[in-house]
């Protein structure tokens, strides 16, 4: 049977072989991992279907167009004995060859009155000032000058050269768009987690045993962004030509960090999600991610994003917006730090938080006090669990 790169999305017309997981002429299971796909939307692998011999037409970094042949599976076979017998050989050892008996040579006679030539050169001293241009003296032994491997590393930088995978050359277009095409600004706040933190910490061991998912910090947010979302509609819509496009439903997209790059699928509806369903939403979207398994409904659409730079230990940063969407929110590091409550000087965990926005659709007041009014409801989590 034969093995295709399979249709991913209707704008997705190629796909580049990023790895083989087995080799050729190699007996596979089914489900066995075959090998990974990279496109400029989203990374994928391939299973085998059934059980049988892989015969690889495609070699990795090589792109390919959609519907392409890259292996072929020989069903119901066993690999050639033959084959697996030269393979063993091959991969066995040599073993050594038995010595062959050699008559000692006899040792060269030597009068007694005259010292051998080997002493006669040991003793012979070297010039006391000897020259670059000075040529070496008859019988003397010859050395080869050493090599000075600290100028040949200054001269020959060590560098490797790999191309870009076509997510990362999607990422790097993407990013730049954002920078070019919108008139982004960025307003910045400060949250106080206190109550958070203490409602995880003394909820957080029976909302794992009744959910079975931990309590996360993302859930409080992507609540409190869908509150604030729908008080101010504009960071929730979208420039389209001439018009703003108002959208009446929060699909939030949650950054996701992986090996080839970073990633926003979407949490779907998110207004209609309690926070058991939010977390396990998250959870199972992130490890789709991880796995290269998102197909590309998960990261299509998208009216708001979240990514958080707080697990990596960021404490300030501008997000990148993600077009078509006009704002995106940042969150940081969490941090115990000192402010003034009540008129005295305590320490609070808090989290600097960011909001990018395309400036020539949301104005300042409305991006200002979308954000304050975000970290009110995060400072007083009971009102979002009203519901």
């Amino acid at each position: 049977m034969d093995i295709q790169i399979p249709e991913i999305g209707e704008s997705i017309i190629e796909a580049k072989l990023a790895k083989w997981h087995c080799r050729d002429g190699q007996q596979v299971s089914k489900d066995d991992l075959l090998c990974e796909l990279e496109t400029d939307k989203i990374t994928l692998e391939l299973f085998a279907e059934k059980d049988g011999i892989v015969h690889i037409r495609t070699t990795e970094g090589e792109t390919v167009p959609i519907g392409t042949v890259i292996a072929t599976l020989e069903e119901n076979s066993q690999p050639d004995e033959t084959a697996k017998t030269s393979e063993a050989e091959a991969q066995a050892p040599e073993a050594p060859e038995p010595e062959k008996h050699k008559k000692p040579e006899p040792e060269p006679s030597v009068k007694p009155d005259e010292p051998p030539m080997q002493k006669r050169q040991e003793t012979v001293e070297p010039p006391s000032e000897p020259t670059e241009t000075e040529a070496p003296q008859p019988g003397a032994p010859f050395a080869e000058p050493e090599e000075d491997l600290k100028e040949h590393e200054t001269e020959e930088r060590r560098t490797r050269r790999e191309p870009l995978s076509p997510l990362r050359q999607t990422i790097a277009r993407r990013l730049l768009e954002a920078r070019q095409q919108t008139a982004m600004a960025t307003t910045f706040n400060e949250a106080d987690l206190s109550r958070v933190l203490d409602m995880r910490e003394h909820h957080g061991e029976r909302f794992l045993e009744r959910h079975g998912i931990k309590l996360g910090l993302m859930s409080f947010f992507v609540k409190a962004s869908v509150e604030a979302l729908g008080e101010f509609p504009i960071i929730n819509a979208r420039l389209e030509e001439d018009a703003v496009v108002y959208q009446d439903f929060y699909d939030i997209g949650i950054a996701v960090a992986t090996e080839q790059g970073l990633v926003a699928p979407i949490l779907r509806d998110a207004e209609r999600l309690h926070f058991a369903e939010i977390e396990k939403r998250i959870a199972e979207l992130a490890d789709k991610a991880r796995q290269h398994r998102l197909a590309l409904a998960d990261l299509q659409g998208g009216t708001f994003s979240i990514s958080n730079g707080g697990v990596y230990g960021s404490l300030l940063s501008t997000p990148l917006l993600n077009p078509p969407q006009s704002a995106i929110l940042g969150m940081h590091a969490i941090q115990q730090r000192a402010v003034v409550r009540d008129d005295k000087i305590v320490a609070r965990p808090m989290m600097y938080l960011a909001l990018s926005y395309d400036h020539r659709l949301i104005d300042g007041r409305e991006a200002v006090k979308f954000l304050k009014r975000l970290v009110e409801l995060v400072e007083e989590p009971e009102e979002l669990l009203l519901e």
